[in-house]
């Protein structure tokens, strides 16, 4: 086992706080760069955490976060822009420096966080951006590992959280019919596979794509969630060019509850392709939504019984 750390880009967000527990649950050394890092709630007197104050735009900041570092994990996210922080700035820009700098510091193991259907041709500036992440960083280290999960759920998420929301309306809004197929991942199965490729991994593939057991239509995810919360209520169709209308009208806000990226990525299946490494080259079987329901979306009746 390394003694010299990890550093995880990212390591206060959704992704990253899984990718550092489970990375120091394994016995690894772990450097938490974020803007605003902080302790997470499970750290004990003792645990080989570290804290740095990073921003991805700078390049002496990651610089800093990369010195004697023996890997490092992207796992910043940036889902709607914002003033000084564009998708351009955080996915193309900040991937392509992280990899350039992780490279001049030795840095062994680079694993760059993306997502399925990330594509440099797509008409959704996020996945476009995405996909142009993921070439800039193997254009300056070409060994990085892309890891592309599904959409990912898990505690206090906000994809089943927002499902959750939904299901106290009268009528349920769907995308289209909801014809939309998913595979969503439970977030702490994406953080194994990273601490997997941070050992020694059984495969030399550089491109994986993480999806859960279950093979999901978007409607049968959101009466998944209906069910399991006692809230079940009629759907209701809601053709495309009306959501591409209200993203356009929710816009202006400052903090759009809906965006035109995520309606594009709505009408894309979110599934494992073909050719690329997956859980089973790790020996990682990933959970069930399922399944997971109780754990994610806990209810009155399931809290009780714990």
């Amino acid at each position: 086992m390394p003694k010299a750390p990890i550093t995880v880009f990212g390591g206060t967000g959704f992704l990253g706080r899984h990718v550092v527990q489970e990375l120091c649950d394994a016995g690894h050394a772990v450097r938490i760069a974020a803007r605003r890092p902080t302790l997470p709630e499970w750290a004990e007197p003792g645990d080989p955490l570290e804290l740095m104050s990073v921003d991805i735009r700078s390049e002496a900041d990651m610089s800093g976060a990369l010195e004697g570092a023996y890997g490092a994990v992207n796992a910043v996210s940036l889902y709607v822009e914002k003033r000084g922080a564009s998708f351009e700035q955080v996915h193309v820009e900040g991937a392509g420096r992280l990899a350039r700098l992780a490279l001049t510091h030795g840095v062994s193991t680079l694993v760059q966080l993306s997502g399925i259907g990330a594509d440099r041709a797509s008409r959704s500036r996020y996945v476009r951006a995405r996909g142009r992440g993921e070439s800039a960083v193997i254009d300056v280290y070409p060994k990085a590992v892309i890891l592309r999960p599904s959409v990912m759920f898990g505690p206090q998420d906000a994809f089943l959280n927002r499902l959750a929301d939904l299901t106290r309306l009268p009528l349920v809004p769907l995308f289209g019919h909801g014809e939309t197929r998913l595979q969503p991942v439970h977030v702490g199965d994406v953080a194994r596979a990273v601490v997997r490729l941070m050992g020694e991994p059984s495969t030399e593939r550089r491109l994986f794509e993480l999806g859960g057991l279950d093979i999901l239509s978007y409607r049968e995810v959101v009466e998944s969630v209906m069910v399991h919360l006692g809230n079940e209520r009629p759907v209701l169709p809601i053709p495309f060019p009306l959501w591409h209308l209200a993203a356009l009208l929710a816009s202006p806000l400052p903090e759009p509850p809906l965006t035109r990226d995520q309606v594009i990525m709505m009408g894309a299946d979110n599934t494992v392709g073909e050719g690329v490494g997956t859980f089973a080259d790790l020996d990682i079987l990933p959970r069930s939504l399922r399944d997971s329901l109780p754990a994610c979306l806990p209810t009155q009746a399931s809290s009780s019984s714990e």
